[in-house]
């Protein structure tokens, strides 16, 4: 009975908060280079509990899905996709390095390349200021080349190639932000291997499919574990009738 319960009290619970981090992948599946985040329940021993028989059961953010989402090209100038494995580099909001997938740029009024979001991108060599100019290309390797006003139209001139890396997927950890850093907070060394595909975005890697059918067996896990708990309520109310009329 005493087992009964606890599993099924969080277990209860922590259906619920999987269930949050569905609805979270499956709100972000049209989010630009989203990476859906995967969970799962383990048992965890209740500390300095009287019974051994006392476990919970948690729900705990194993890690992310890094496989790669599918390609959409746009033909907008500041629009690069990441091809493969690789990561953009930014800067984020409390000035540490993070790595994003979300290759949607723009130029902010002085000219500072920045994200969607007006995070700064950073470069081989920290921020990058694009001057005003046409015919704006972004190669393969992450060079950023154009044609500054004024100037002769012989060629494009080289602003600055865009930071690319590539640390490995275990070495990652997804902020509250949506950003990932390094876990050790040393930032990785420049992949010179890191491709990318001008004119073009990643969509999220959520499959609405699945994501659809996982919230579905989490309310059926949910509805099971509350029978669970109404039936350990039914099992220790006729307990107690039987011993009474002992």
């Amino acid at each position: 009975m005493d087992r009964l319960i606890y599993t099924a009290m969080t277990g209860a619970k922590h259906t619920l908060e999987q269930q949050a981090t569905t609805s979270h992948n499956l709100a972000n599946a049209n989010t630009t280079g989203f990476r859906a985040q995967i969970d799962q329940f383990r048992a965890v021993p209740v500390q300095g509990a009287i019974l051994p028989t006392r476990t919970f059961v948690v729900d705990s953010s194993t890690g992310s899905d890094f496989g790669s989402g599918a390609i959409q090209h746009t033909g907008r100038e500041l629009d690069v996709a990441v091809q493969g494995e690789g990561w953009l580099v930014v800067q984020a909001p409390d000035g540490s390095e993070a790595y994003t997938r979300n290759g949607s740029l723009k130029m902010d009024e002085n000219g500072l390349l920045q994200t969607r979001d007006g995070l700064t991108v950073q470069s081989d060599s920290g921020p990058l200021t694009l001057p005003p100019g046409r015919n704006l290309a972004v190669a393969a390797d992450g060079t950023i080349s154009l044609l500054p006003d004024g100037s002769d139209p012989i060629g494009l001139t080289t602003i600055g190639r865009l930071k690319l890396v590539n640390p490995a997927a275990t070495d990652l950890v997804r902020g509250d932000d949506g950003l990932f850093r390094m876990k050790s907070g040393e930032p990785p060394a420049v992949d010179p291997a890191v491709s990318l595909i001008s004119g073009a975005l990643e969509t999220s890697n959520v499959n609405v499919v699945d994501a659809m059918v996982d919230m579905i067996s989490l309310a059926r896990q949910f509805d099971m574990q509350i029978k669970l708990l109404e039936r350990a309520e039914s099992n220790d109310s006729k307990a107690s009738q039987l011993l009474a009329t002992n």
